[in-house]
């Protein structure tokens, strides 16, 4: 009696798609969740900064053009702002940080001007870095808050300006 054979295949072949393994990082360009729009174009801003303010000249050239793109009432207050730190400190070379006015001396950024409408704030900000020489006791202001410029106003930020330069 011969025996009837009978053939099995080992493999089949599965009709289920292949997965491969999932990212783990977001792509290069995705948003982050971290930080908004318009701090992600800061950084970005920034960085093109670090390259271009090589020269005095080049950092002046900025600083008048980050000026120029502001809305009213905000322009006039940082060309007043300009006027005063340039005077105050002519040491102190113009330049952009994070796409604001800024006032640096080798190569730190002292103090800067930050428009209203820039994070659509109510008031504009002139601020001082860690850099500035404004050190009083254990506790002092490092930004202040502007509305408007009165000639009182100009001579504290003059002085200020001047003793953040020493």
């Amino acid at each position: 009696m011969a025996a009837k054979k009978t053939t099995t295949k080992s493999t089949k072949k599965s009709n289920a798609k292949r997965t491969t393994a999932k990212r783990t990082t977001a792509p290069r360009n995705a948003p982050s969740s971290t930080f908004s729009a318009e701090e992600r174009a800061a950084m970005k801003e920034y960085a093109r900064e670090l390259k271009a303010s090589k020269t005095k000249e080049a950092g002046e050239a900025a600083c008048r053009e980050a000026i120029a793109k502001m809305k009213e009432p905000d322009r006039a207050m940082a060309k007043r702002v300009h006027a005063i730190v340039t005077g105050a400190a002519p040491e102190l070379a113009p330049r952009t940080w994070y796409g604001m006015p800024a006032y640096a001396k080798d190569d730190k950024v002292l103090c800067f001007f930050q428009d209203a409408q820039k994070f659509k704030s109510r008031y504009a900000t002139l601020g001082f870095s860690d850099e500035a020489s404004l050190d009083k006791g254990g506790m002092w202001p490092t930004s202040y808050a502007l509305m408007e410029l009165t000639p009182a106003d100009e001579k504290k930020i003059g002085d200020l300006v001047k003793k953040a330069a020493r």
